[in-house]
């Protein structure tokens, strides 16, 4: 298949270093080159990939500090993508919301991974002008706030399996990955592993949007237990995970997903994770980590983390969260949209208890429209 990956333009593809988005885009996008498919990345030219590249800006927007509008460029790569859309088969956007007005009657078939939380109400608003725009969803859990919407599967994240080292040993200490935000909690992840006596490392970007609760929190950084690294990149990370004793997610957020958790499954760390959005989706509580709803209940799990089996989290990653597996869940929906477009481009007629296309109906002897 012709297949068009429209990335976002935030991040690279994949990115430098934060940017969930964009790495699946990546890892998705060189799985199904991988599989013999004839792919193009609409991203930032310092994207990196085998598949052909479109570039749009010269680098990724958050790199680029003289950018005053990072919507412009990414109409920009709307049109281009419009221009050249008769030469794909199938058009995969990541972009959220954003070209629905333009592709909404695009003969070429194209399906929308939304990556982010539905439960806003401009967002509902939005979805029910477009309920013929066919949605994947990353979770169950995150389309209920819209399950009414055109969802033609939910695909879970992959990643590739020998991105990340399996480590059968634990290490000596806990670990929190992601943004220090209040949605992510790092204040109550410092809380469990001060009350569990256990050091605490914390890789984590800071955004704009979150200085404010970060300065908040600022001096819980400070305790002899915790060690602030930043954000790190995809070396840095196989090693604060695949050394830990155990992953903290102790979220409080409709949470659509959850990266991380599957990013240490794939070390053979287990996952103690507050049970909110996807959580119990993507979790088996008492086989890959735990599920708690209290930091009482997390610092009891610290205590047992010895019983659950590294191997078992590898296993469980494997099995459900690679990215050949994503791949392959994808392939059969754009298999589906293609063959829905070819039937809509050529409609059956059933005569006699036959199918025939009904373009071809006057050709059929004794069968043509003016004898039905």
């Amino acid at each position: 298949m012709k297949i068009a990956q429209v990335a976002p333009l935030y991040e690279s593809v994949p990115p430098k270093l934060y940017g969930g988005t964009e790495r699946i885009v990546h890892y998705l996008t060189e799985e199904l080159v991988g599989a013999g498919h004839d792919v193009t990345l609409f991203a930032s030219a310092d994207s990196e990939t085998n598949a052909r590249l479109e570039p749009i800006v010269s680098k990724a927007l958050r790199l680029d500090h003289e950018v005053l509008d990072p919507l412009l460029p990414h109409l920009l790569m709307m049109d281009r993508v419009c221009r050249s859309a008769g030469e794909f088969d199938v058009i995969h956007f990541h972009t959220g919301c954003l070209h629905f007005p333009v592709f909404r009657d695009c003969s070429t078939p194209h399906v929308t991974t939304l990556h982010g939380r539905l439960d806003i109400r401009e967002l509902s608003s939005l979805l029910q002008a477009f309920l013929d725009v066919p949605l994947v969803s990353i979770s169950d859990f995150q389309r209920k706030p819209v399950s009414w919407g055109n969802w033609v599967g939910t695909v879970y994240h992959g990643l590739p399996e020998p991105l990340y080292t399996f480590r059968p040993l634990p290490g000596s200490y806990l670990a929190f990955l992601g943004r220090i935000s209040p949605e992510k909690r790092v204040d109550r992840a410092i809380e469990i592993a001060v009350r569990a006596g256990m050091p605490l490392k914390v890789a984590a970007k800071v955004d704009k949007a979150d200085r404010e609760y970060f300065e908040g929190i600022k001096s819980l950084l400070d305790h002899p237990l915790v060690e602030f690294i930043g954000e790190v990149n995809e070396r840095e990370k196989d090693e604060l995970l695949g050394n830990a004793c155990a992953l903290l997610f102790p979220i409080d957020w409709p949470e659509p997903f959850g990266l991380v958790m599957i990013e240490a499954m794939a070390c053979g760390t287990p996952v103690i994770a507050f049970s909110h959005g996807s959580v119990p989706e993507v979790m088996r509580h008492g086989s890959t980590g735990f599920i708690v709803e209290s930091v009482e209940q997390a610092v009891a799990a610290v205590e047992r983390i010895g019983e659950i089996s590294r191997a078992a989290c590898r296993e469980a990653f494997e099995r459900r969260f690679s990215a050949r597996r994503m791949a392959s869940d994808y392939i059969q929906i754009y298999g589906q949209l293609a063959e829905k477009r070819k039937q809509k481009a050529n409609p059956t007629l059933k005569v006699f208890g036959m199918d025939f296309i009904e373009k071809d109906v006057d050709r059929v002897p004794m069968l043509s429209k003016q004898t039905m």
